[in-house]
């Protein structure tokens, strides 16, 4: 078979590994800058915090004047050996790195939580149960298998199974039920519990005894369904209660903890405070935008680098290992300059999109009235930039503004329009709003539909359509009318 040759041309775009850094940057938030630009000092000797040493010179040579004798350039690295970095058989390890990460690919921070655990928690009071070394190590299994609502969600029957293939430990499922007793007798109330039925039952056993929690216990066990769709009146039909008493009892009910676990989980959490990337200011109507400093350091590239590339390139005759110093230290410094001109760049395009957004809303800035709120897309304001959609979305998905009127994270303001009776668009914000404001005043008794909430917010001048009300409803994380009933 006779091989076909064929030369053929491609025309393709291609990130470079600055935009790469550019785009991965841009989406990071103010704390989880902070954070990046402290590993990229760590990895590269070449990058340092503080002014250019260009501009500042002589304020450079006087402070270092004033802490060397000599004057001798190496004396403030000490420590630092460019022979700790290369070896003369290696190859240098920066030559064998690679990038294969999409710019797409999001960097996400995940706190890192302090405290005792939730299952740590069960652990230690099972170890004040009398119990042998076996019934102890099948009740630790089971603490293993409950989730951090505090639920068991797995089967018994599949406990079993996991019991005899890992630690071989043969049980049977009665034997795991009186140990799981065990564990649901320990704190929080309701841990270890199967369904929402017996985390509620668990919770209610353990109270004092009295004729709304007895009734309680009957509603929770013979009419959970009927509790569930809020069906009152068929339960108060059914235990022939009066209004008062009906309501007692549901107070009773809804008091208890549906997730046992996350009263301990949330506790151990770190709170994550909102630092925002901007600072707006209105200063007598004129709106005045920063950017908070810590989104903006100041960075330099090494002096003793440049020295030091310097003295490599003046040599007259170099070994191998010179070689390679020259090349490692020419490759740290251009990565020190690509990384500050990336964060320059971000520090633009942030402020371009910022301002672009507050000249778009600007009535709104002014006095934070949402009525003012025009609608508003990201194309708008990418055609306003000049920048691709998708940089203008990475900024508002993850960047704050700090306003005289609360701090709002920047996608808030992007919304659809709809058309009044007027034919005037409005923002998607303000009717959300406005179909806040009527559930909010709506009687629990009686809760409004959306079918009513659509025909209310047509009185006002808002064309709206009934299956827009449920979806706005949805977004707001309002429940349906039935499901906010009252007695």
């Amino acid at each position: 078979m006779a091989l076909k040759q064929s030369l053929q041309l491609k025309l393709q775009q291609k990130l470079s590994p600055q935009q790469i850094q550019l785009m991965k940057l841009l989406q990071l938030p103010t704390v989880a800058l902070e954070q990046r630009i402290k590993e990229e000092m760590e990895e590269n000797p070449a990058l340092e915090e503080g002014l250019d040493a260009d501009e500042l010179s002589n304020e450079y040579d006087d402070e270092f004047d004033s802490g060397s004798e000599d004057g001798d350039l190496s004396d403030s690295r000490d420590d630092f050996d460019i022979n700790d970095y290369l070896d003369e058989d290696d190859v240098p390890s920066y030559k064998l790195s690679a990038n294969n990460s999409s710019p797409d690919d999001e960097r996400k921070e995940i706190p890192i939580s302090g405290g005792i655990g939730f299952q740590d928690m069960l652990l230690q009071q099972l170890g004040l149960k009398i119990l042998d070394d076996r019934q102890y190590n099948i009740a630790e299994n089971i603490i293993g298998n409950i989730d951090e609502d505090g639920y068991l969600r797995r089967e018994l029957h599949a406990l079993v199974d996991d019991l005899a293939f890992t630690q071989n430990i043969t049980t049977t499922e009665n034997e795991l039920e009186e140990l799981l007793e065990v564990v649901q007798s320990l704190d929080p109330a309701g841990v270890g519990a199967r369904t929402l039925q017996e985390c509620l039952l668990l919770q209610l056993e353990r109270k004092k005894q009295n004729i709304d929690i007895r009734l309680a216990i009957k509603i929770v066990t013979e009419m959970m369904d009927e509790f569930s769709k809020k069906h009152y009146g068929k339960i108060a039909k059914n235990l022939e209660l009066d209004d008062d008493e009906l309501k007692d009892v549901i107070h009773e009910i809804t008091r208890l903890n549906p997730k046992p676990g996350s009263s301990i989980s949330d506790g151990s959490r770190i709170s994550q405070s909102i630092i925002p990337d901007f600072i707006l200011i209105n200063n007598d109507g004129e709106l005045e935008l920063s950017l908070n400093s810590r989104n903006a350091p100041h960075l330099r590239v090494s002096k003793e680098y440049k020295d030091m590339l310097k003295g490599y390139s003046e040599g007259k005759e170099q070994n191998k290992s010179q070689k390679d110093a020259a090349l490692f230290v020419k490759q740290k410094l251009d990565s020190a300059k690509w990384f500050i001109d990336a964060i320059k760049q971000r520090e633009n395009t942030l402020m371009a999109t910022m301002e672009a957004i507050i000249n778009y809303q600007y009535d709104y800035f002014l006095e934070g009235d949402e009525t003012q709120l025009k609608p508003m897309i990201l194309k708008d304001i990418a055609d306003i930039v000049g920048l691709d959609i998708s940089t203008i979305s990475r900024v508002a998905n993850s960047k704050y503004v700090q306003t005289p009127f609360g701090t709002y994270l920047l996608k808030s303001f992007f919304s659809e329009a709809l058309s009044t009776d007027s034919g005037e668009e409005v923002s998607s914000r303000e009717v959300k709003a406005k179909l806040t404001e009527l559930i909010e005043s709506e009687s629990k008794k009686k809760p409004l539909s959306d079918d009513k909430l659509m025909q209310l917010l047509n009185e006002k001048g808002y064309n709206i359509a009934r299956r827009t009300v449920a979806k706005y409803r949805e977004q707001l994380n309002i429940p349906v009318a039935r499901l906010r009933k009252e007695i």
